[in-house]
């Protein structure tokens, strides 16, 4: 299969690209910083799945608020409006990710792919985003959109950046750590897209089934590294960096993957110190 990947040099995008060589498809690496010129190269694909997008984790001003907008709503737009022209379209299949941003927070409840989003701004970013996604409909082609939490990997990802601090010794609870944290590995997301590339539609939580709080996992963490995890980090100083940002960090969300389970996806690592023995095994 002719897949193109959007996104394709990001921490899942290198995941997914490798997977989908190993197992034999043609990947086609696209970007839409330039629309005109990826839509031809996207046009011949079968399977489109669109990976971009502005980072989350960075100080949110009103000019990064707007660059994350462009990259989910308006750079989609500008793609699908262009294939829709395109003469010799071959696309069939558009999978886009979403983030569960789209449920907004809360330490009590819990969150299924049916639940209602919610109403902050990465919540109404994320219902702007699979809007455009699913216009994609209309051009006759399925649509399946992957929900992501907070993705685990060595090698990239909020992990990655919590590592130094962690091994140096002074990663600690963020806020009250009683807030969720839904994770999930990143061969699972893989394979959840893998779930979507080869048929599967419509909106699946990219979530392990068994959330933690942020204070279970950040002792997890600590204990997979042999490291203490005494010293809190400061909410003052977690506003100071990322601003208005700093909330996905202060608060979370429970969400469970329902629906993916339903389709059939069976997890390789469900739980949480399951999956950080597998990333610190080498």
């Amino acid at each position: 299969m002719r897949i193109g990947v959007v996104g394709a040099s990001g921490f899942v995008g290198t995941h997914l690209v490798n997977a989908l060589r190993r197992r034999g498809d043609h990947v086609v690496e696209a970007s839409l910083r330039e629309v005109a010129t990826a839509v031809p190269v996207l046009a011949q694909c079968e399977t489109i799945v669109n990976l971009a997008g502005e980072p989350l984790a960075q100080r949110w001003t009103a000019a990064s608020k707007e660059r994350m907008v462009d990259s989910r709503v308006d750079a989609p737009r500008r793609l699908l409006d262009q294939l829709a022209a395109h003469p010799s379209r071959v696309t069939t299949t558009y999978i886009s990710s979403s983030a569960i941003g789209y449920y907004g927070t809360s330490e009590s409840a819990t969150f299924v792919e049916t639940s209602a989003p919610g109403d902050d701004f990465l919540a109404n970013l994320c219902v702007r985003w699979e809007r455009e996604a699913e216009r994609a409909t209309s051009l006759g082609m399925r649509v399946a959109i992957v929900r992501s939490g907070i993705v685990l990997g060595r090698d990239g990802g909020a992990l990655k950046a919590m590592l130094p601090a962690f091994r140096a010794g002074v990663g600690g609870v963020v806020g009250n750590g009683r807030q969720w944290f839904s994770w999930i590995h990143i061969d699972d997301i893989v394979c959840i897209y893998l779930l979507a590339i080869d048929g599967a539609r419509d909106v699946m939580n990219g979530t392990a089934p068994n959330p933690v709080t942020n204070a279970t996992f950040t002792h997890a963490l600590g204990r997979a590294l042999h490291r203490p995890t005494i010293i809190p980090v400061p909410t003052v100083a977690l506003r100071a960096m990322l601003g208005e940002g700093a909330d996905m960090l202060l608060h979370g969300q429970r969400v469970l993957p329902e629906r993916t389970q339903i389709l059939g996806y069976t997890f390789r690592f469900p739980d949480l110190d399951g999956a950080l023995r597998a990333i610190f095994a080498d």
